[in-house]
């Protein structure tokens, strides 16, 4: 029996996908969440063996999910389940930890086959992908400290430096540190060019 977890911030979507692979024999949904604080939550305390992850989360993305999952010794096998169709962005949570990416337009039965296949140590991943991790590609802002990135998702959702600050508990001049080290290591001028290269890199979504 594969345990599952759903992260999923659509309230009517994460029903439908319970009513839909909860009938299947070899499935127990055992937890779901629709924010980032919730699944890494429902993480500890339901145990999933696999963990359905939406990237587009009303808190944090799941990335920053992947990356706190990382640091956890029970943390369930992940597959990402999104609209985004970008490789980058497939590139992204593969080289972040996810074991599976699939398309939310997918039919149920592919879905299911993807947490099988990855509940028996598979990796799902879409075409073109393998070249872009090969490539290195898949991590385009990998000369960012985490701390860097994190910055840099937040300018580019639009959040303030004051805003960033009170988030992340430092001060206004250490945020705007961070963001000029983002600004130089990634050759760009201004929190324009910033969130356009964050959202083509699939950092954040709009």
């Amino acid at each position: 029996m594969i345990r599952l977890g759903i992260s999923e911030d659509h309230t009517i979507v994460r029903w439908a996908l319970r009513e839909a692979l909860g009938k299947a024999d070899d499935i127990e949904v055992v937890g779901e969440a629709g924010t980032a604080a919730e699944t890494l939550d429902m993480i500890q305390s339901a145990r999933p063996d696999v963990l359905l992850l939406d990237i587009t989360l009303p808190d944090r993305s799941g990335f920053d999910v992947l990356n706190e999952m990382r640091l956890k010794d029970t943390a369930p096998l992940v597959v990402v389940l999104t609209w985004h169709t970008e490789p980058s962005y497939a590139a992204r949570a593969i080289a972040a930890g996810a074991h599976g990416y699939v398309n939310k337009a997918v039919e149920p039965e592919a879905l299911l086959a993807a947490i099988r296949a990855v509940s028996r140590g598979e990796q799902v991943i879409p075409p073109g992908v393998e070249s872009l991790l090969a490539s290195g590609d898949g991590h385009p802002a990998s000369a960012l400290t985490a701390r860097e990135a994190q910055v840099m998702e937040m300018l580019a959702r639009g959040m303030t430096n004051r805003e960033i600050a009170e988030h992340l508990a430092i001060s206004i001049k250490t945020v705007d540190t961070h963001r000029g080290h983002v600004l130089k290591k990634l050759g760009l001028r201004n929190n324009s060019e910033l969130t356009r290269f964050a959202v083509k890199h699939g950092y954040v979504a709009l």
